[in-house]
This record gives C-alpha cells, structure tokens and sequence, in this order.
C-alpha cells in the first residue's frame, strides 16, 4: 500500500503539472484543454483545474480557436494573458532605455534617453532610471497592462545572485551592488527586477523574437554566437537554443578575445581586444571622427563610407576583419557554425559584411558558411526584449506564487 503523498510532495507535483502547462500555452501560442492534456500526458480533469486557476490569477485568458477543415462552433483556447507584463531598463554607455514587453510578446512602450554615462556614478544614473520606469508603468497602466516583474541590463560582467555588477569597464563600475537600488525601479512588482548582462539579453531575444527564433519555412540558428556592438562589445553563446552562461555566468565576451597581442590598451586593462578595434569608439576614431563630440558620430560614419571616404571604410573594414578573427577563434572553441552581429555591426551590415566573411574565409575556411552569417534585425530594442521576456519566463516558473 503506497503511503499518502505529503503536502510538499503533493505541492512540488502541483507546481510541476502548472509548470508543464503554461509551457505548452507559451510554445504553441495558444492551446485548447485538450492540446495541453495530450502534450503533458496529465488528465483532462488535472488540466482543467490547472486552468482555473491560471484564468483567477489572470496570466492566462481565453479565446476561440479555428480548426481547419472542420465544421461546428470554434473551440476555446489559451493564451498568455497581454494584460500583464515586464518591464525592461537598459543602462549603457551612452543611451538609458526603457521598455514594456506584454505576455502575448509585444513591445508596447519603449523610451531611449541619449545620455553619456560613462564615468558616471550609479547614484547619478539611478534616478534617471527610476523616473523612466515609472513613466513605463504609467504608460502600461493606461494600455491595461500589469507589469509583474522586470529586468535591468548593464554592459558589463554582473553576478545575479548577489546583484552585482562586478565589472563594467566603459561605465567605470567595479563591484558595484544594487540591492538596494533594484527594488526602487518597479516597487509595487510582485516578482520584483533582476540584474543581467545587456548582450546575454540581446541573444535571447534574437533567439525568441529574432535570427535563433522559428519562422515557419525559415531555417532555425540552434546554436549560435551573438556579438553586441555598442560603444564596447558584447556577446552571448547559445547552444541547443539555450543561452550557455559558463561557470560564473561570463561565457561569450567575446569583445575580449586578444586578436591582436601588440594592440592598444583596452578598457578592461588587457591589450589588443576585439573592442579595441571594433568597439564603436576604436571605428570613430579610425574613421578620423571625434568618439566624445556631440554630433551623431554614426550618421557622419555612414554618410562617409557611403561616399566611398577611404579612411572611413578602411576603419569598417578594419573592424570587420578583426571581428573575423575572434569569430574565428570562438566557433572552434564552442564548436558552432552561426554568427550574428546586433548594434552597430548591424547598421553598418553593408560594408563591415564583406569584411567579415573575407577574414573568416583567410582564418576558418568552410567552418561558417555564408548563409549562417546574419544580422539583428531588431535594432535598439533586443536588449529590451530580452531582459524583458527573460523576466516573463522567471515570473511564469513563479507562477504557482499568484494561486492560493
């Protein structure tokens, strides 16, 4: 005779049955009840009560789903409720950001405040953010939307656990701790703001909304290697459509793979980086174009490569090489056959392009084929869709915290 399940146990069976079901909403983008028994193997009854109780919490709704080719009324269906939400804060070196992402995968506010941070105080900066985020919420309370949770991304290495950004060489951070200044972002948050790194945020969002997401026809990236371009560069690994994060949650930054060993001096006190030849301060400045002036220094770079400037396209291409190269070194390492570049890289697709594959053809001929070259097509906001999504995914692993 089996002994009677104890309330623990029978609790961590209720959260994993939950947990099953709002995972089959969230892959298919909808399911019926008797979609989501199939897929889960739990019974129609188990489901329904499941469902219940997500329906009162409010992360799911109902709506009415079509068959094909069969007659009758439409069944009912589920979905992620898009009256709730996160929100995402982005700090970098030159640009604060802030963004509303709903549950059905939309990003319904999103606000950039061009600034220079570097060098900055996290008490100078903070503020800002806060007064940002509460416009965002003010925002998303107009459009119905209840924000839950949200994330906040730095350009630099952070520990999660202790929020702590241990280094952010181009803000001028060590070891900066933001327990206290986290929960002044979005206070009334049920499920609270975390800590990440900006371009770890921006690989998942190319690989749920962007390049690594399924397209109906189009070819999936499962693994691939992201690269950030922003005033420093970033990166992020994906492997089997998972970000890999290493050890202490470092893995992928690849602006600090040496590519040259005499090159300059870099911001993280090593020399001859990645960034320091492809960093969009290291392009500027090659380019013969002051990095810190007040001017848009990217629409001066891109109306003189388009005028065929010599000394500004050998800067693109300069970078373009030099990014080959530490391509080149980390697919052989990580053992993937996919890059693609978002930030700057992105705009500047047309002329750092050719360069990069060129510099993968001379140092890794065949390893990424010309087709697995790719470029965000997401622009200002992956970050932001990132973290933000990465908040929906922790708030949805919490959900059994919102029913009785």
């Amino acid at each position: 005779m089996s002994a009677t399940p104890s309330p623990g146990r029978v609790g961590d069976v209720r959260r994993q049955n939950l947990a099953l079901v709002l995972a089959g909403i969230q892959r298919n983008g909808g399911a019926t009840r008797a979609q989501l028994a199939a897929e889960s193997g739990l019974t129609k009854a188990s489901v329904s009560s499941i469902v219940a109780d997500l329906l009162e919490s409010g992360l799911v709704r109902e709506t009415y789903v079509t068959r094909d080719g069969e007659r009758g009324r439409p069944g009912t269906g589920l979905v992620l409720n898009p009256a709730r939400g996160a929100l995402a804060v982005e700090i970098n070196v030159d640009y604060l950001a802030v963004g509303v992402l709903d549950f059905a995968g939309e990003l319904t506010f999103h606000e950039t405040l061009e600034r220079h941070n570097r060098g900055s105080k996290p008490a100078d900066i903070l503020p800002l953010l806060v007064a940002m985020a509460q416009r965002a919420a003010t925002e998303a309370i107009a459009a119905g939307v209840e924000l839950l949770g949200g994330e906040l991304t730095v350009p630099g290495l952070v520990d999660t656990e202790r929020n702590v950004v241990v280094a952010a060489p181009n803000l001028g951070w060590a070891d900066v701790e933001l327990s206290e200044e986290l929960p002044k972002i979005l206070p009334d948050a049920p499920f609270g703001v975390s800590l990440a790194n900006e371009a770890k945020s921006a690989a998942l969002a190319e690989l749920w909304f962007g390049q690594g997401a399924d397209h109906g026809t189009s070819e999936r990236f499962r693994d691939f290697l992201y690269i950030s371009g922003e005033v420093g560069v970033g990166g992020g690994l994906v492997i089997e459509s998972r970000l890999f994060a290493g050890p202490q949650g470092h893995a992928g930054e690849i602006g600090h793979v040496v590519v040259h060993p005499d090159g300059p001096l870099c911001a993280c006190g090593g020399h001859g980086c990645l960034e320091t030849f492809a960093g969009q301060d290291a392009i500027y400045s090659a380019a013969g174009i002051d990095p810190d002036s007040t001017s848009q220094q990217m629409d001066q770079l891109l109306s003189r490569v388009a005028e065929g400037d010599e000394r500004a396209v050998s800067a693109v291409e300069q970078a373009g090489r030099y990014l080959g190269i530490a391509v080149a070194s980390t697919a052989r390492v990580a053992n993937i056959s996919a890059v693609v570049l978002g930030g700057h890289f992105a705009v500047l697709e047309e002329w750092i392009a050719p360069a990069l594959r060129r510099s993968l053809n001379r140092h890794a001929p065949g390893l990424i084929p010309q087709g697995n070259v790719a470029f965000s097509g997401l622009g200002q906001t992956g970050t932001l869709r990132g973290a933000a999504a990465t908040s929906v995914r922790r708030i949805l692993s919490r959900a059994y915290e919102l029913i009785p």
